[in-house]
């Protein structure tokens, strides 16, 4: 049985059954159609090698202003 999406715009939601922490990055991944992989280490990287982009404290904001979403599919 295939779930049908609605046409509307593309929003950005937090994954609920592809996550390691929050689900962030694997709805940044669902919506920039690319490998949550990808995002994670974009993530690790930058917060790891960079000072200017900290990304611990853009996880946590984005953790909490992005909604769950709702279709686990």
């Amino acid at each position: 049985m295939e779930i049908m999406q609605p046409d509307g715009p593309k929003r950005l939601k937090r994954s609920i059954t592809d996550k390691m922490l929050g689900g962030v990055c694997s709805g940044i991944a669902k919506y920039s159609n690319v490998d949550s992989t990808v995002v994670r280490l974009i993530f690790a990287f930058a917060t790891i090698f960079t000072v200017v982009f900290p990304g611990i404290l853009i996880y946590l904001i984005l953790w909490i202003i992005v909604p769950k979403d709702d279709l686990p599919y």
